[in-house]
C-alpha cells in the first residue's frame, strides 16, 4: 500500500503557509462533541492534528464542541480524555470547552443582525425543512425573514431569556434562500434548548449550532489549519462566510479529508448508540466495537493503531478499508512485544501409558523465541496431559497433520508420541486417549518413522481454568452502512465463549496483558479479570484479539522444533 501520510497533501499545504509566512506557529485541534465514546474514525483524525503540530513544533488543542446538553454528558468528557491519553496524543494547555465562548458566541450573533444578516425565526421545525427546498428546488424566504433589526434583536434576546418554548423561534442566518448549496439557505445559527449543561449548567437556555460555534471557536484559539471530513466540504462556504461577517480578525481555513470506512463495522455515534441501547453488545467498551475504549479491551496497542493510521494515510478519496489491514497491524506489534504461552480451548485428556505415575518432567521453553531478553519458563511433562480436540482425528487421512492411529505427533517442545487406545462416553465422544510416547525423541527428530506435525499442550499440574471470548466482525456484510436498515445484518454469532485451560505462568506473567498463545491467536487478559489474578478459584476470562497469520500448512512449526 502507498504511504499517503508523510507528506500528505494537507502536509504539503502547512509547509507552503510557513515558507510564505502566512504563520509564525501552526495550530490544530481536535473537537469532539462529547455525546459518545470515540472510535478509530476519531484516531485518524486525532492522529493527523497531533503528528501535524508536533512535526511542525506547533500546538494541538483538544477542545470539546458541547453545544448540545441533550445529548452530551461529563462521563463522556472523561472518557475522551482518557482514549487520547491512552493514544499518547497529549493536548497543549488545558483542554477547551466551546461553552467557554458562549458569550463572545451570542455577541457576534448580535453583531451579525444589527448588520441585517440574522433574523429570529418562527417557522416550525418542519416548516424550515419545507421552505429550504430541495437539491433541484430553490428554498422559500420564510414569512419572518424580513422583520427590522430593532425586531430581531428584541425577539432574541426574549430567546435568550426564556421567553420562547423550544422549537418556537431560532436565529437563522440570511444569506441566499436560492442558493445551489442547501447549507448557505439561511442556516440556523441559534435554537433554543431547556436542558442542564454539564459546564454552564443553567446559565443559557439558547446554544448556538456546530456551523456557528465550529469556525468562531477555531478563530478565538488561533487555529490555523481547520482540518475535518470530507462531508463538511459543502459547510466549508458557511464557515468562511460567518468569519467574512463578524469583526473577528483571525481569520483560520478549512481543510477537508476522507473519513475512514471499515469493512463489517459502523462507526457513527448514533449507530453505536443502538447497537448499544438494544443491548446488541454490552457497552462502549465491548471489544466487537471498533470505539477505542473497545479497541483497548480488545487487546489493541496504542501502536498498532497509530500504525493503521500511518497505513490508509490521509487523501480526498472516500474508500472502504479492509477490517484485515487493521489486524495484520496488531498482529505484527504483537507478533515482537508478546510472550509465547499455551492455551487449549477445548481440552481433551491424554494419558501416557509408559510413563509412571510420580514421573514429571521440567523442561525450560523460551517465552519468545526471537527475543531472548524476554527469559525463559518451566514447563511441566507428566503423565496426564491435555491437548486440543481439534488436534485429533479418529481416522487417519491423506497428508494428515492431527494426531490420529498411525500418526506420530510431536509435543511442542517435548516428545513424540502415538495413539494406543481411544475411550469414549456412554454418547460416543472421546473422553480421553491412550497414547505412548518415544523417549528418545526430546527435541531429536525419530529415524525409523516420520512426524506428521507439532501440537500444543499443557500438563494437568500446570492448568488453570479458563473463559475464552473468540469475536469475529460484528455484521455479516462488507458495508452495512450502504444499507438503509443496518440491524438485520447483525452477525449473532460475533461472540462465542469457549472454555478451556491455560498455562498457570500466566499468573507470573501478569505485567503483560498479551500474549500469543501458540498455535490458537493472540490473546488478552480481560479487565475484569486482571485485578483477579490471584484469587483462589477465579476463573480468567481471555478476549481474543486477532487469529494467528494464516499458514498454509505446518512447516514453520516444524522449523522452529528442530
Amino acid at each position: 500500500m502507498k504511504n499517503t501520510y508523510n507528506n500528505n497533501f494537507i502536509e504539503k499545504i502547512i509547509s507552503k503557509d510557513l515558507k510564505n509566512k502566512i504563520h509564525k506557529k501552526i495550530r490544530t485541534r481536535f473537537p469532539p462533541e462529547p455525546n459518545g465514546y470515540l472510535h478509530i474514525g476519531h484516531a485518524k483524525s486525532i492522529y493527523l492534528n497531533f503528528y501535524l503540530a508536533k512535526k511542525f513544533n506547533g500546538r494541538f488543542h483538544l477542545r470539546f464542541d458541547d453545544t448540545n446538553p441533550i445529548k452530551e454528558k461529563i462521563s463522556y468528557v472523561k472518557a475522551i480524555k482518557k482514549d487520547l491519553t491512552w493514544l499518547g496524543c497529549i493536548w497543549d494547555g488545558s483542554e477547551k470547552y466551546t461553552s467557554r465562548y458562549f458569550n463572545y458566541l451570542y455577541e457576534y450573533a448580535i453583531e451579525l443582525i444589527k448588520k441585517g444578516l440574522a433574523y429570529v425565526d418562527k417557522l416550525k421545525k418542519n416548516e424550515i425543512k419545507k421552505y429550504r427546498g430541495t437539491l433541484i428546488k430553490p428554498g422559500t424566504n420564510s414569512p419572518y425573514r424580513n422583520h427590522t433589526i430593532e425586531e430581531n434583536l428584541f425577539l432574541f434576546k426574549k430567546m435568550k431569556n426564556g421567553e420562547f418554548s423550544e422549537g418556537n423561534a431560532c436565529l437563522r442566518a440570511k444569506i441566499d434562500m436560492k442558493s445551489s448549496f442547501i447549507v448557505m439557505r439561511d442556516p440556523i445559527l441559534y435554537r433554543i434548548i431547556f436542558s442542564n449543561h454539564h459546564q454552564t449548567t443553567n446559565t443559557w437556555c439558547i446554544y448556538p449550532t456546530y456551523d456557528f460555534a465550529h469556525c468562531i471557536s477555531d478563530a478565538i484559539e488561533h487555529i490555523t489549519h481547520s482540518l475535518c471530513t470530507l462531508e463538511f466540504q459543502d459547510n466549508r462556504r458557511l464557515y468562511n462566510w460567518i468569519l467574512d461577517n463578524i469583526s473577528i480578525k483571525y481569520k483560520p481555513k478549512q481543510y477537508e479529508f476522507s473519513k475512514l470506512n471499515i469493512e463489517y463495522s459502523v462507526l457513527s455515534k448514533r449507530k453505536l448508540k443502538t447497537i448499544i441501547e438494544k443491548k446488541i453488545v454490552n457497552n462502549w467498551d465491548d471489544p466487537r466495537l471498533l470505539t477505542i475504549s473497545g479497541l483497548k479491551r480488545r487487546g489493541y496497542t496504542p501502536e498498532s493503531i497509530k500504525n493503521f493510521c500511518m497505513k490508509i494515510g490521509i487523501t480526498k478519496q472516500e474508500n472502504s478499508v479492509q477490517l484485515s489491514l487493521l489486524e495484520s497491524c496488531i498482529r505484527s506489534d504483537l507478533n515482537v512485544r508478546a510472550p509465547r504461552i499455551m492455551a487449549i480451548l477445548d481440552p481433551i485428556k491424554i494419558i501416557i501409558y509408559n510413563m509412571n505415575d510420580s514421573q514429571k518432567e521440567i523442561i525450560t521453553v523460551p517465552n519468545h523465541p526471537n527475543n531472548k531478553k524476554m527469559g525463559n519458563r518451566k514447563y511441566i511433562f507428566s503423565k496426564e496431559i491435555y491437548i486440543d480436540r481439534s488436534d485429533f482425528n479418529e481416522k487417519k487421512s491423506n497428508n494428515n497433520i492431527k494426531l490420529s492411529y498411525g500418526t506420530f505427533i510431536r509435543l511442542r517442545y517435548a516428545y513424540v508420541i502415538t495413539v494406543t487406545e481411544i475411550k469414549k462416553d456412554n454418547f460416543g465422544k472421546i473422553v480421553c486417549l491412550i497414547c505412548k510416547y518415544d523417549k528418545n525423541t526430546f527435541r531429536k527428530n525419530p529415524t525409523k518413522y516420520r512426524i506428521s506435525g507439532i501440537i500444543h499442550w499443557i500438563a494437568k499440574e500446570n492448568i488453570l481454568n479458563a473463559v475464552f471470548n473468540i469475536y469475529k466482525p460484528l455484521f455479516r456484510i462488507k458495508k452495512p452502512d450502504l444499507e438503509k436498515t443496518y440491524l438485520p445484518f447483525i452477525n449473532e454469532n460475533s461472540l462465542v465463549k469457549k472454555n478451556g485451560i491455560v498455562e498457570k505462568s500466566i499468573i507470573f506473567n501478569s505485567k503483560n496483558n498479551f500474549y500469543q498463545f501458540e498455535r490458537v491467536g493472540y490473546f488478552c487478559i480481560d479487565k475484569d479479570s486482571l485485578d483477579k489474578l490471584n484469587v483462589k478459584n477465579h476463573i480468567i476470562t481471555f478476549n481474543r484479539i486477532v487469529t494467528l497469520k494464516e499458514r498454509k500448512n505446518n512447516k514453520l512449526l516444524k522449523k522452529q522444533q528442530r
